[in-house]
């Protein structure tokens, strides 16, 4: 493979001469800022370890500078994008400044909260400087999503940062932390100054390095069952379990009953739990009345559909 040119990757000038070509000004609506820092998104590649052999999936790529820095390494890269004017410039910057890799990048023209599938082999990573506002729900579709996502890096504003590698006892644990860790092992991996971007956000931004889990979390509870006790038990973090997760359970005697069915004491906050003991407080929910009402017309209407099956034979 020939090495890409030294000037491959964009500077300031490259970045805001490409914007003023295609009349781009970044908008926080899409919580756009281009990084401007070729050493930067070098150190970004660096961190999350990207290797000659790895699928690349990137989100956001906006006008290339990290998508040319993986390049430079990964075997393949795909870059999903829904800004029109950004996802049609993008394969000529590519073409432009990179030739000799150009056949090894893809381009996804959409919304990533909606693809389920991407051209050419699974991705095994996934590295993106993520939209501050959509970075959380973007992270956890690409993981359901991409299974074969082994390691993903992400640069996400410091809070997000923060929130997402929090452990139990954190003030900042909650939903994003024990999603994150249903998927990974999850950890904050560095912090980027705002003088990398244009235009300078003003927060700072933190890098998070998720490796996907070798053995799922173990669990007869599906992964909504799961979910569901999550959010019940942060919309209402303050409270105890007893209470936040009435609503859920269908009482405060049944929430209870499935706390203490898990080993875990009724009075115990959700920001003390693993994604573990989230777990085992779903395996042990009871079937509320309604819930048993919906099962016994499920298994009514079954028993019917097999009697006509019966009289049709």
């Amino acid at each position: 493979m020939s090495s890409p040119t030294p000037d491959a990757l964009l500077g300031p000038a490259d970045i805001r001469e490409l914007a003023a070509a295609l009349g781009v000004r970044p908008t926080k609506q899409r919580g756009q800022n281009f990084v401007i820092d070729a050493n930067t998104v070098r150190r970004i590649v660096r961190t999350a370890e990207v290797r000659p052999d790895d699928v690349v999936v990137e989100v956001g790529p906006g006008l290339g500078s990290l998508t040319l820095a993986l390049l430079e390494v990964a075997d393949r890269v795909t870059a999903v994008e829904i800004d029109d004017v950004l996802a049609a410039a993008l394969p000529a910057t590519v073409a432009a400044r990179m030739p000799e890799r150009a056949d090894r990048f893809a381009l996804v023209h959409s919304d990533a909260m909606h693809v389920t599938e991407l051209p050419g082999p699974p991705p095994t990573a996934l590295v993106a400087n993520l939209p501050y506002n959509v970075a959380v729900p973007v992270l956890l579709h690409m993981l359901a999503t991409f299974p074969s996502i082994e390691r993903t890096l992400v640069m996400v504003q410091s809070e997000v940062a923060d929130r997402l590698a929090a452990t139990p006892g954190n003030k900042v644990y909650g939903v994003p932390s024990v999603k994150a860790n249903w998927y990974a092992e999850v950890k904050r991996a560095g912090a980027i100054g705002r003088s990398v971007f244009w235009p300078a956000p003003n927060v700072d931004s933190g890098l998070v390095s998720l490796v996907r889990r070798t053995e799922p979390v173990r669990t007869t509870a599906t992964k909504r069952e799961v979910f569901a006790v999550v959010d019940a038990a942060f919309a209402q973090r303050r409270k105890t379990l007893r209470a936040a997760l009435s609503g859920w359970a269908g009482s405060p005697a049944a929430a209870e009953a499935a706390l203490v069915a898990a080993g875990i004491s009724p009075q115990a906050r959700g920001e003390a739990l693993t994604v573990e003991e989230f777990a085992r407080i779903a395996e042990h929910k009871q079937q509320t009345g309604e819930d048993k009402q919906q099962t016994a017309e499920r298994e009514q209407r079954s028993a019917e559909h097999e009697q006509h099956g019966e009289n049709g034979k």
